[in-house]
């Protein structure tokens, strides 16, 4: 079972849906920044903000009872979760060369068995991740049965504001927000409606060592 004293959980949003946060999660930090300085990147469709890599995944192996365990006491995932993603990413996409779905909260995926595992490679000057409420629905959390509504309600908003969201505003309100840091990692469903918050004074660098440069895993139940 995982150590509770390893991490700690934050609930957000009407149904405290649990995120998880992990420092000194990984005990092979040189090896991973070496990897992700060899990879090659490339933009894969509209909706990442900059370029990614395929990571291996056995990357995972020296973490995995510690997330098998919190799979099973946080999130109720008892009977195991496949990996279906790992890929270094680094944000280069500078506020006005944005789309406009880069320029809003998003989810992953509206399935509830999906949970992303977000690793911090970068310190805390390129940003971390903040979680939001759409006012105008109240959601935060998006599955099948509410999805339409929300994008219903998103359209006739009409175009997003220039740039990254940066906390709240008009459409949305921030309702948490975990901080970068080395080697911290967060897990959540990928359903909550999420942002990186990414700083005015980025410099949308594509070099791994000046980059806001994480490494993203998704599992699914």
């Amino acid at each position: 079972m995982a150590d509770p004293a390893r991490y700690s959980v934050q609930t957000f949003g009407s149904t405290g849906q649990p995120v998880v946060i992990i420092d000194d999660f990984h005990p092979e930090m040189d090896q991973l920044h070496r990897m992700a300085s060899h990879s090659n990147y490339r933009r894969l469709g509209p909706h990442y903000p900059g370029v990614q890599a395929p990571a291996d995944p056995r990357y995972i192996n020296p973490v995995g009872p510690l997330l098998s365990g919190i799979f099973a006491k946080e999130f109720g995932i008892t009977s195991g979760v496949k990996l279906v993603q790992c890929s270094f990413s680094m944000v280069t996409t500078p506020d006005d060369a944005l789309n406009p779905i880069q320029r809003l909260p998003h989810v992953d995926t509206t399935d509830p068995g999906r949970i992303a595992l977000l690793h911090y490679l970068s310190d805390e000057t390129t940003g971390g991740t903040a979680f939001y409420k759409h006012r105008a629905t109240g959601l935060d959390v998006l599955d099948q049965s509410n999805f339409e509504t929300y994008r219903t309600a998103l359209q006739a908003e009409g175009q997003p504001k220039a740039g990254y969201m940066r906390g709240s505003d008009d459409r949305f309100e921030m309702i948490g927000h975990v901080s970068a840091k080395i080697n911290r990692a967060i897990l959540y469903r990928s359903q909550l409606l999420h942002s990186g918050m990414i700083p005015e004074d980025l410099p949308f660098s594509d070099t791994p060592s000046e980059a806001r440069l994480t490494l993203n895993s998704f599992f699914q139940a």
